[in-house]
């Protein structure tokens, strides 16, 4: 396995064991960290753009960051969740190929991970509201992350290293793609990384093969060949997961978040978010309005 597997590290946000029923019934939730589900008792539904699951007794479900995905219980349901951030160096997803939700059978060393977990960490539950749009703030966000920082040094290594057994489980799915780092040219991964910390830059593709001393037309065809993407729609796509963070955390106009994402004017920001979100960022905003 590829040494650079283990660049990437996640860090707990919030863990609780929660009994929810009817009220918890959320469309188009994304959030910049990942979920991670297990059920032991009733049934709800989650679903994605492509997908519809069952929550069921017995299955782990994880949610990547920036999946738009919809929550539903008609009766009842009992989980314990998980939200934890991803962190790597050069700001490349884990799952970067592989935004959409994911159910795998819970073993039982699953399901004593997952308790240990929630038993080490008391009172980290959101203890604000079960609806997203409620609790999914920067401030709080931070104020969690803070708690990491004050735990002894054993329960921080403990905590990564359950996280990283259980998002183990669904890297041997056979739903998971792989990023193939490994036979990825170090010139295209440098440059995914340069758009990750220069996404408040007006990008062009020109400057970036000029970058990294290769003709255009060659790198644009090395960059699809090895990302899946061309360039520019790369280059869009993380502008737009950023916006939508913005949005989601912040009360910054449009035109604020269209200049911090290097857009050089409102239309073409607004453009190229419909394109890739299907809503407005006016619509985006309305759905998420009572983050404010």
């Amino acid at each position: 396995m590829s040494k650079s597997i283990f660049k990437y590290s996640f860090s707990l946000l919030h863990i609780d064991y929660v009994k929810l029923n009817h009220n918890w019934n959320f469309n188009n939730v994304i959030s910049p960290y990942y979920r991670l589900y297990y059920i032991d008792e009733g049934m709800g539904f989650i679903s994605d753009s492509s997908i519809r699951l069952t929550l069921e007794p017995g299955y782990l479900y994880l949610i990547p960051s920036f999946t738009i995905c919809n929550l539903n219980c008609d009766t009842y349901l009992s989980q314990y969740f998980i939200q934890f951030f991803e962190e790597s160096p050069d700001g490349i997803s884990l799952f970067t190929n592989n935004r959409s939700v994911m159910k795998i059978a819970a073993t039982e060393i699953d399901i004593i991970l997952v308790k240990k977990l929630f038993q080490s960490n008391p009172g980290r539950g959101i203890n604000r509201s079960n609806n997203p749009k409620v609790y999914e703030k920067e401030v709080y966000y931070k104020e969690y992350q803070l708690l990491n920082d004050e735990i002894k040094t054993h329960l921080k290594f403990e905590n990564q290293g359950i996280l990283l057994q259980l998002i183990s489980r669904f890297l041997g799915s056979n739903g998971f793609k792989s990023n193939n780092s490994q036979s990825t040219p170090s010139k295209i991964l440098d440059t995914m990384s340069y758009v990750q910390l220069h996404l408040d830059e007006n990008l062009t593709v020109t400057q970036l093969a000029k970058r990294v001393n290769q003709n255009q037309d060659y790198f644009s065809k090395q960059f699809l060949i090895h990302t899946g993407q061309r360039p520019l729609n790369y280059i869009h796509e993380k502008k737009i997961e950023r916006a939508q963070y913005l949005i989601a955390t912040t009360d910054k106009t449009f035109l604020e978040i269209a200049m911090d994402t290097g857009f050089s004017n409102l239309p073409h920001f607004s453009k190229k978010f419909k394109q890739i979100v299907s809503l407005t960022p006016g619509e985006y905003r309305h759905q998420n309005s009572h983050l404010k």
